[in-house]
Order: C-alpha cells, then structure tokens, then sequence
C-alpha cells in the first residue's frame, strides 16, 4: 500500500484523545474504500506554545520523517500533513506495538535489532532531537519506530537522547553517502518545512557526521539526556 497517498486521501474520523501528551494528539480512523487503518492526527491548534520552538510542531513532525527517508533509515513511520477535523496538522501512520517495550528493554533483550537502534542514534543527532526519550521507541513487527518527534531541527545543537550504546560506532558507507547528499542538498520540502539558520545547521550536523564517520560521544559529561527518561 501507498501509504502516503492513503494518508492525504482517506476520511478521517476521530476515535479518541490519546492520554498524557502534553499537546491536543488524536487516535483517528482513517479509511478509504473498504480499507481502514489508524494514524495519529496532531493539529496545530492544539500546540501549546513553546520558548524555544516556533508554533508548528507538525511540520517538523513530517520534517523528521522526510529526513529519515532522505538518510535511509527509515525509522520514522510515515507521516504526512493535512487538514483534518481541527484544521491543519500532520498524520503519522498508526504502529502497533507492544507498550511494555521501550529502548532499554529492546536495547537489553534484542541484539538482533541493535542495528536499527544506531540508525535510530545517527537520525537523531542529524535531526537534533531535543527529547528521544526511551518510550518514544517502539517495537512492533519485529522492528523498532521512533515517533514523537516533533522538537527536533532547533538550530543550536541541544541533542537530548537516551541512546547512548552505540558511542564510538562506525557509521556504514551507505549511511556515510546519505549524510553527505543531505549535507549538500537538503531538498526543497525541507527548505519548506524549516527556517534557513536551522537548514544551515542540518547541513553541519550531516557534514560532520559524514566527516567523522562515527557515532559521537555526550560531549557535556552525561548532561544530553531528556527528562523523564521512558
């Protein structure tokens, strides 16, 4: 399935509010024909308004998941924007996972997926998320998603992760390659979805990567990490 063009075209309908997050996110129905599926539905009306990021969350939502597919991760499920029931906001493909695993059980119990766990670490320091807390990793389907990834692209670099195993890993060439095309040419849907100076810093993060060609260390003595931790 195309899951894009079913995500911009399908009907909507509400199921519900999901609980504990600190902005307005809705489980929502989403269905086209006789196919059905569910997505989370973040409006931008019910952002709260934050110090250090500009209204509009959602766009880096989709943000987030261009930049996964841009460096070949693809960790980030797909996520689009739209207007919905609360007006505009972006929809992101509903995972099933198991919620009584998170990063540190799937770190601990699941070496077979260790590798996915560092392409995990390398999107989030190219993405500069401020906030991959443990239980924003999700397991389902014998792979782990990363979501929530909504303050993410801030141009001063305040990296914020629980993902700190893979200190010191070589990053594979193919990955080496993806990080340098980003590094020379973000694409035009990012320019879109970003301000120029946080433009500029992908570019950096990704060059430097690129150039270093491991995954680097907590360069603050342990302060990058997000509270609370799951």
């Amino acid at each position: 399935m195309d899951q894009v063009a079913f995500l911009e075209s399908a009907e909507i309908e509400i199921e519900g509010r999901m609980p504990w997050s600190s902005n307005a996110t809705f489980a929502v129905f989403v269905r086209s024909g006789e196919t059905e599926h569910r997505a989370i539905y973040k409006p931008l009306r019910g952002e709260r308004p934050l110090w250090d990021f500009e209204p509009g969350l959602h766009r880096r939502e989709r943000a987030a998941w261009v930049l996964s597919e841009a460096l070949g991760v693809g960790v980030v499920p797909t996520t689009i924007l739209r207007d919905g029931p609360f007006g505009e906001g972006s929809f992101q493909w509903f995972v099933d996972a198991d919620h009584s695993e998170h990063y540190f059980t799937i770190h601990e119990q699941r070496p077979d997926l260790h590798s996915r766990l560092a392409d995990i670490a390398l999107f989030d320091i190219a993405a500069n998320n401020t906030d991959r807390k443990s239980g924003h990793c999700l397991l389902a389907d014998d792979g782990v998603w990363a979501i929530d990834n909504g303050l993410c692209f801030a141009a001063p670099f305040k990296l914020r992760t629980v993902i700190w195993e893979f200190v010191g890993e070589s990053i594979s060439a193919e990955r080496l390659e993806a990080l340098t095309t980003v590094a020379d040419d973000p694409g035009d849907e990012l320019r879109g979805l970003l301000s120029s100076d946080e433009i500029d810093a992908l570019r950096h993060r990704c060059e430097r990567l690129a150039a270093e060609g491991v995954l680097p260390p907590d360069d603050t003595g342990g302060q990058r990490y997000p509270w609370p931790l799951v």
